[in-house]
């Protein structure tokens, strides 16, 4: 595992949820960090916080000659995972995703998958509760049609830009991301934002008017 991973910090990031992470950083002036909102859960259960691992993927007009490179991008992008990552897939016209890549890399650690890209296997997913956003569902092999070419690189993924170690939070509402040198500090302020939000949520059931919570407290 790299040193510089703060898995205590994930699992702060778990406990929050997407809204509240993009309202804070909207407020630090970092309003382009929601990803566009055909990124899907394959549940409305379905969750997840890691750190970024990118994967970038071209179109193919065909397998490579050589069988002995069948897969090799995806099959290093998996094995390459370490505890805490989520692997993000770069905007790619096709099927990325399926149960067998899922099965290694929930053993090497990793919290789930968003792809701007499809995937299969659904119910098998669904079944073993790996958490899974993407583009679509298709039924096709990704041999042939989509490849991978890089790992670790910036990518672009549902229109934001996302850096390795970026951190990543997602769930029924979709999927925001938090540049790496600001994610302490998001955190923290997202923490802050929640423990404001039960306290007004305790006043607005118990009668108070929304515009004087808001101007009490500011928040809603």
């Amino acid at each position: 595992m790299s040193p510089e991973r703060d898995l205590d910090l994930i699992a702060r990031l778990g406990d929050l949820y997407p809204a509240v992470v993009g309202d804070v950083l909207d407020r630090l002036g970092l309003r382009s960090q929601s990803m566009a909102p055909r990124i899907r859960p394959l549940t409305r259960e379905t969750t997840l916080a890691g750190y970024a691992a990118t994967v970038h993927c071209i179109e193919v007009d065909g397998p490579p000659v050589d069988s002995e490179d069948w897969y090799k991008g995806e099959l290093q992008a998996v094995d390459a995972l370490e505890p805490g990552d989520v692997m993000v897939v770069s905007t790619c016209r096709g099927c990325y995703w399926g149960e067998l890549l899922a099965t290694a890399s929930r053993h090497r650690g990793a919290r789930g998958i968003v792809a701007d890209a499809y995937t299969r296997d659904t119910l098998a997913l669904i079944e073993m509760g790996f958490p899974t956003f993407v583009a679509g569902i298709s039924p096709e092999d990704s041999l042939g049609r989509i490849d991978v070419d890089a790992v670790g690189v910036p990518v672009e993924c549902g229109t934001v830009s996302v850096h390795p170690g970026d951190l990543v939070i997602a769930d029924y509402d979709g999927v925001v991301v938090v540049p790496s040198a600001r994610a302490e500090e998001v955190v923290a302020l997202a923490e802050e934002k929640v423990s404001g939000e039960n306290l007004v949520r305790e006043k607005l059931a118990d009668g108070m008017p929304v515009s004087e919570a808001f101007r009490t407290y500011g928040v809603i």
